[in-house]
Order: C-alpha cells, then sequence, then structure tokens
C-alpha cells in the first residue's frame, strides 16, 4: 500500500493515538457514529437510493388524501 501513498501499519496507530487526543476517548463513539452515518448518506446518494425522496412521496400523498377527503 506504501505504492499508492496510503498509510500502513505504523502510520494508522499514530493516526488513531493522535485522534484519541485530539477528542478523548468519551468522545470517540458519537464521532464514530456520526462518521459512520456521513459514509451511509455518501454511499446511498452515489448508488441513488435516497430515503428522503420516498419520505417526501409519503407526505404529498397523504396531503392530497386528506385534501380529497374534505373536499367530498
Amino acid at each position: 500500500m506504501a505504492i499508492l501513498g496510503l498509510p500502513g501499519g505504523m502510520e494508522w496507530v499514530i493516526i488513531l493515538v493522535v485522534v484519541l487526543l485530539l477528542f478523548g476517548p468519551s468522545r470517540l463513539p458519537s464521532l464514530g457514529k456520526s462518521i459512520g452515518k456521513t459514509m451511509k448518506a455518501i454511499r446511498d446518494g452515489v448508488d441513488g437510493t435516497d430515503d428522503d425522496d420516498d419520505e417526501e412521496e409519503v407526505t404529498t400523498a397523504k396531503a392530497e388524501s386528506k385534501s380529497k377527503d374534505s373536499d367530498a
């Protein structure tokens, strides 16, 4: 992996120690969770499976059905 310029074994250890010193052990779980959510959102955006569009369609459909019920 050194050919590609990616960190190797010892470099990852140094990076993890620096992150631990910067954020502290109490904030690491929330930091990992937010990074995971960000990566999932990016992956879903690239794949085209965005959940926000589905929620908007459901909300629009509910609003249309309510307006039809009140008109009748």
